[in-house]
């Protein structure tokens, strides 16, 4: 366990009296995703180091409010966790992409030996990309490929050139010169309204930047007044936006494809499909529960969409039902690890040590798949308190061997955090649950 959450020079001065005799892995951010991805890789004793930025750090340097033992104040997840060795503060990269590449330098070089990074949400996977740290290993593709396949643009194209079904979308005209991808404009403002009626969805396409102007990556929009008032901030900002037709989706079948690619291709992929059964909220919340799912042609798509992309590495391809079309549609890929990360590696399909083992002297091999489910539990537990038409799809059985601990030994169940045998994320959630401040990423 990471007893502390130190600052940058105090990481530093901490990896020094350290050995290792593998490459350990530098995994950002330090919360959920985080905590999943550290206990995949501590499985098969690979050191994790977990960086992120402190909670108290309001102006965004690595270094800047911390006291005089060392240590910064972190509510994420993961550096209580048995699963992390050490962990410590890096400047933001998006608030300083130099000071984050010197910082991981100076981490790497006070390692003595290179490193494995995972970013584990799309600023942090973004930034060991471009950044590019001395001594740090990619275990996926150049920032070349990533912006291309995170680009909703250059996505949709390669859907269309594939027979990939897609929501109905427009590239707007207006906005088509802060545009980074190649197709062209499909449409103007008013051809967009009027081929897709009201309400529709205004997405980026890259989101960063759009969730930096508005706070969050997509817009509904009820008629064409608050339609054009989007798309004019949008062109403020310098962000290309397209308009999207607002899908009837099914409850409950959104489906992803979770998968590695390694640098061979995807005839070499190992993947597992999840169905998002429960989402809090329920409509358009995060995923809560999630169950393995037999759907050979979402694996197929997505594998497809991957391959023209040329992308390797870890990815969520992730899919919504149209009720109104019957079909399912590719909505967006994550090329990174996301919460429920670890549903595949309890399934069987250890992802973080498959992208660990290609870029190292280590070795994995996936001994098959079994039907899983997993739960993140603080959610669970919210939506079944607060919402009284939601019924609880866990069986009695669930709940005792939950709360017995049984759960890691035996039946098909596992969890987001909450795990007996490593009791400190969960002890942490409550900590900083019920007092009156909020960490920064749900994930």
């Amino acid at each position: 366990m990471a007893a502390q959450f130190r600052s940058t020079e105090a990481l530093i001065d901490a990896l020094a009296d350290a050995s290792f005799d593998r490459p350990p892995a530098l995994v950002s951010n330090a919360h959920v995703t985080g905590l999943g991805v550290a206990r995949a890789l501590n499985a098969h004793d690979v050191p994790v180091i977990a960086l992120d930025r402190p909670s108290d750090d309001a102006g965004g340097g690595g270094d800047g409010g911390g006291g005089d033992d060392g240590t910064r104040r972190h509510d994420g997840l993961a550096p209580p966790s048995d699963a992390v060795d050490l962990a410590g503060a890096v400047t933001y990269p998006l608030d300083d992409l130099d000071g984050f590449r010197e910082d991981v330098a100076a981490v790497v070089d006070a390692i003595g030996r290179e490193a494995v990074a995972f970013g584990c949400m799309d600023e942090w996977a973004l930034a060991y990309a471009r950044a590019d740290p001395d001594g740090v290993r990619l275990p996926f593709a150049g920032i070349d490929t990533l912006d291309d396949v995170l680009n909703k643009s250059e996505l949709y194209a390669t859907c269309e050139a594939l027979g990939v079904p897609y929501p109905e979308t427009y590239r707007l005209a207006e906005t088509a010169e802060a545009a980074t991808g190649s197709p062209e404009p499909d449409a103007t403002l008013d051809e967009a309204a009027e081929a897709l009626g009201f309400p529709l969805v205004v997405k980026p396409e890259l989101k960063r930047d759009f969730e930096e102007a508005f706070g969050t990556n997509v817009l509904e929009v009820a008629d064409r007044e608050e339609f054009a008032d989007a798309v004019a901030a949008a062109s403020e900002a310098g962000v290309a936006v397209m308009a999207q037709k607002r899908v009837d989706i099914a409850t409950g079948r959104d489906h992803s494809l979770a998968s590695y690619v390694p640098p061979s291709g995807v005839e070499d992929a190992l993947g597992v499909v999840g169905n998002a059964a429960v989402r809090y909220p329920q409509q358009f919340g995060t995923s809560c529960l999630v169950e393995t799912a037999d759907e050979p042609e979402i694996e197929a798509r997505a594998l497809a969409v991957l391959d023209d992309a040329g992308y390797h590495g870890i990815s969520e391809a992730e899919f919504v039902y149209d009720d109104e079309r019957g079909e399912f549609l590719l909505l967006d890929v994550n090329t990174r690890p996301w919460k429920w990360i670890g549903m595949p590696v309890a399934a069987g399909a250890n992802l973080p040590m498959a992208a660990y083992a290609a870029v190292t002297d280590a070795e994995y091999e996936s001994a098959g798949v079994e039907p899983t489910r997993w739960v993140y539990l603080r959610d669970y537990l919210a939506l079944l308190a607060g919402d009284d038409a939601f019924w609880d799809q866990l069986s009695a059985g669930d709940w005792r061997r939950l709360v017995a601990g049984e759960f890691e030994r035996e039946g098909d169940l596992t969890t987001g955090v909450y795990r007996p045998s490593d009791p400190a994320p969960a002890a942490k959630l409550f900590e900083t649950e019920f007092v009156d401040r909020d960490y920064y990423c749900a994930c």
